[in-house]
């Protein structure tokens, strides 16, 4: 399987990737659509023609985005519905209420590094929001997803995923100190797992699924971090909004990716396999491209959730 290139690149934004793209009469969910990133895919997939909607807790916010981006696409199709990731009846709710085909669905939401706290089912709240919310969410949406075939699921993850694989006999910190950075990078290893077993499994229905670094982007994602992520990333890979939201979108979007799943990108291309932590930005851990892991979690996330609606 040879790694897949474009002719985008870091300094690429999410216009430029979208440029003379037509997604007239398809369907796309983003969620975590009130800020940063979000913002920025839901303004490029609208500016396409596609119908966008923006999946979001905070409603006030989500509908002000709405109507900037209506403003600013002419796109009148733009909608907003309410989404707690971190509330498995508020994923339900959200799941049971669309109707109809879906065509992309941009897994956009996250915390990171947040400070040690528990959903009410007992799940660590960055493993419960960045994962398990969006692997219910996901789920949720199969039928919609295969109704017309060619579905298209994009995983936003990290280069944090190098700092810990799934810890599969504590997933919960229920017996190691919590650290705030190995639980980000459980999470994000999740992610990307995520995306392996979602096309494996759905690959007789034509849904893909791809994960990706969106690169180094000051956003509210970094409030539990004074604003500066890890701290760690040289100023000249830091990038806009605009350019940080290229690779969501040109998974979504571009014809290059048609049929491509299970793989991870960064910087508009697919990264590298790597067996230690890479010290940049680029590389995915083999860990987190593994099948057997990516079943494993498949079938722990199920169980769960399934304990959960008990």
């Amino acid at each position: 399987m040879s790694t897949l290139t474009t002719p985008f690149g870091f300094a690429s934004t999410a216009a430029e990737v979208a440029k003379g793209i037509d997604l007239t009469g398809r369907r796309a969910v983003v969620t975590g659509a009130s800020s940063g990133l979000g913002v920025e895919t839901v303004r490029v997939l609208a500016g396409t023609g596609a119908s966008v909607t923006l999946a979001v807790r905070d409603m006030a916010a989500g509908e002000r985005v709405a109507k900037d981006i209506t403003a600013s696409t002419g796109n009148q199709d733009v909608q907003v519905a309410h989404l707690d990731l971190a509330d498995p009846q508020s994923v339900t709710a959200f799941t049971t209420a669309w109707q109809g085909p879906l065509h992309v669905l941009v897994n956009n939401a996250g915390v990171m590094a947040s400070p040690e706290q528990y959903t009410e089912q007992g799940w660590e709240w960055q493993f419960a929001t960045n994962h398990l919310g969006h692997f219910a969410l996901t789920t949720g949406l199969h039928d919609a997803l295969a109704a017309d075939g060619n579905a298209r699921i994009v995983v936003v993850s990290s280069t944090g995923h190098q700092q810990s694989p799934i810890v599969w006999d504590d997933v919960n910190f229920a017996f190691r100190p919590y650290d705030p950075w190995l639980a980000y990078g459980q999470s994000k290893t999740a992610n990307v797992l995520f995306a392996v077993e979602a096309t494996r499994r759905w690959a007789d229905e034509n849904i893909t699924a791809n994960a990706l670094m969106p690169g180094a982007i000051y956003t509210n994602l970094q409030r539990h971090t004074g604003g500066r992520g890890s701290g760690r990333v040289p100023a000249e890979l830091i990038k806009t909004v605009e350019q940080g939201a290229a690779t969501s979108v040109l998974l979504a979007t571009s014809p290059l990716l048609e049929g491509i799943g299970g793989r991870y990108f960064v910087d508009c291309n697919e990264t590298d396999i790597v067996d230690r932590r890479s010290g940049t930005l680029h590389g995915v851990a083999r860990y987190a491209v593994d099948a057997n892991n990516a079943r494993r979690l498949w079938d722990l996330s199920e169980s769960l959730l399934t304990q959960a609606a008990e």
